[in-house]
């Protein structure tokens, strides 16, 4: 027995030594995309570019958080924007009402999120394929409803009014534009940093076998509803990350931030960038956004031009682009190794 457990012992210890290689791959590449993120406003005095790298943030935090839903666990999701909405209304306010320093303010709303998404998702989980997705959608739906008739508390359809105070913490101001790119791109690359963690983790791969059968996974003792809740739940966390990214940048909420159209504008991105590879929702990010920049300088008809790419990639590539380019490369390399 001894030995059988010492061979077994000399047979995990690559696996365990090349899984904390990975991990720490991907700690030194988070670390030098921050360095390098962190170093823009050095070489550049654009306010537009600063803010466009804080808008891929909010919506990369919020589009890879959607993909952990889609991509990983295959749950489809068409309410996932309530959580970005709940993360900005709940930072504007309590920042608003209770005036706590910034980071209390970050954590009590990450609580909030986490406590919602646990009651939602402890009902939608239990549903299958599109009847999860439209109860996400109802429930996105009561959210933002719930916005716009509480006046008196949200601001209604006028939203958050009189700002967000932005109170000086441990040297940082948010006020300061710089400080707040800083802080954006800091958001950024713990929450990826953070999710690749998850995906990469045991966790992350029992949630591929419930995506690819849930059936089978049951069989072999997993908790399937408790897996899709956690990683729900997680998701939502993330979400909110991007919503409180947001709130900071505009200085406030709307409810738009809430509405079915910025779910619809999460799906959009993973279909641009792709749902198989990490960084895709990121790709998807930076093209949605320059998509829409772009398109709306020259056209007031910019939905549908946004449409003729998606048919683009829905018809044409059939995958998102980054999906596209790894499987090129994997051809590539395949073929390679034949010759």
């Amino acid at each position: 027995m001894t030995e059988l457990e010492a061979g077994r012992a000399g047979t995990l210890a690559p696996v365990h030594g090349g899984a904390a290689l990975g991990r720490y791959r991907d700690i030194l590449i988070a670390l030098i995309a921050f360095a390098v993120l962190a170093s823009l406003p050095l070489f550049t005095g654009s306010k537009a570019l600063l803010d466009f790298v804080i808008r891929c943030s909010a919506y990369g935090l919020f589009a890879t958080s959607l993909n952990l839903l889609v991509g990983y666990t295959g749950l489809t999701s068409f309410g996932h924007g309530m959580f970005f909405g709940l993360g900005a209304y709940s930072f504007g306010l309590i920042m608003q009402k209770l005036g706590v320093p910034i980071p209390v303010a970050f954590v009590a709303t990450l609580a909030i999120t986490a406590v919602i998404a646990a009651v939602i998702g402890a009902i939608c989980v239990r549903l299958k394929e599109i009847y999860f997705a439209f109860v996400t959608l109802a429930f996105q739906m009561l959210i933002h409803s719930t916005i716009l008739s509480w006046a008196s508390f949200t601001g209604g359809d006028q939203g958050l009014r009189g700002g967000i105070p932005r109170p000086a913490f441990l040297g940082i101001n948010l006020a300061n534009h710089v400080h707040l790119y800083v802080a954006s791109c800091a958001l950024l690359i713990l929450g990826l940093l953070a999710m690749r963690q998850i995906a990469q983790s045991p966790f992350g791969y029992t949630l591929r076998m419930i995506r690819d059968n849930a059936t089978r996974a049951s069989f072999l003792g997993i908790d399937v509803w408790r897996t899709k809740l956690t990683v729900f739940v997680l998701a939502a966390v993330f979400a909110a990350m991007g919503g409180t990214v947001m709130a900071l940048f505009v200085s406030g909420a709307y409810p738009e931030f809430a509405y079915w159209t910025i779910s619809g504008e999460a799906i959009f991105i993973n279909m641009l960038g792709g749902v198989s590879t990490f960084l895709g929702p990121m790709v998807g990010t930076v093209l949605l956004l320059l998509l829409n920049d772009t398109v709306t300088r020259f056209t007031e008809y910019h939905g549908i031009v946004l449409g003729i790419v998606i048919l683009f990639f829905a018809l044409g590539l059939r995958k998102g682009l980054l999906d596209f380019v790894a499987e090129w490369f994997s051809q590539r390399r395949d073929a390679g190794e034949g010759r």
